[in-house]
């Protein structure tokens, strides 16, 4: 049984306009024509770990599927390859880095980027400072999922008490356009302040009079309401 016919033993047909109007499928929208069978990402999760075998010739098969939770599972497999294999983390990184042209939903984006790409460029970047470069040239792509990839492979560096490389991609991306990069670029200066309020403050005063709407909201959730409150009125 190949992992495409596993993987449709888990299928709920129920979950599918669910999914498709989650996902934003319809003409026009960021995620249009995309197809799904209704797995649930615990489902592919668990399908997925019994192929870590697979070649990344077979991978990149399941990458090239019209079906979301096909694309799903293949990324699955190379963050949970990357985990188990150091030493085939280059060969996965740049193999990541050849296809993002498939990583094309946020769910894609962000359950496999940091963990791959931000991973693998915190840990080998002392050694080539010249990885950190690669963040930089996918937030100025034309690609919304590459922009995407971008900032949230910051999340690696966030979780390891490392921020400058999340505010200067956030910088970047500050004047996007896309309501998702809105979103992600204020999620990770969340997690920033989570973990170092000061510096979360620092970059949002500088910055947050042109700020995207979405972005800031996101940015400042956790804050205390009359905080809030001042940040979107302007009067910090």
């Amino acid at each position: 049984m190949s992992i495409q016919q596993e993987l449709r033993k888990y299928a709920h047909p129920d979950k599918i306009k669910i999914y498709q109007n989650f996902f934003k499928t319809g003409p026009g929208e960021y995620g249009e024509g995309d197809i799904f069978i209704g797995l649930t990402v615990p489902d592919t999760r668990a399908v997925a770990k019994k192929y870590l075998d697979l070649s990344l010739e077979e991978v990149k098969k399941i990458l090239e599927s019209k079906v979301h939770e096909d694309r799903l599972a293949g990324l699955l497999i190379l963050v949970a390859k990357f985990d188990k294999f150091p030493e085939k983390r280059k060969e996965l990184f740049e193999f990541y880095l050849k296809n993002t042209k498939h990583i094309n939903n946020w769910d894609l984006v962000d359950l496999s980027a940091y963990q791959i790409i931000g991973r693998y460029i915190f840990q080998e970047g002392k050694e080539n400072p010249l990885l950190a470069s690669i963040l930089i040239k996918l937030s100025k792509s034309k690609n919304l999922w590459e922009k995407r990839i971008a900032i949230v492979s910051t999340y690696y560096f966030i979780k390891n008490n490392r921020f400058d490389e999340t505010s200067h991609i956030a910088e970047i991306l500050l004047n996007d356009s896309h309501d998702l990069i809105h979103k992600a670029v204020g999620w990770m200066l969340r997690e920033v302040g989570n973990r170092d309020l000061k510096t979360l403050e620092y970059f949002l005063k500088k910055h947050y009079k042109k700020m995207p709407r979405t972005m800031l909201r996101y940015a400042i959730e956790k804050f205390p309401e009359e905080k809030r409150q001042k940040y979107l009125k302007g009067e910090v």
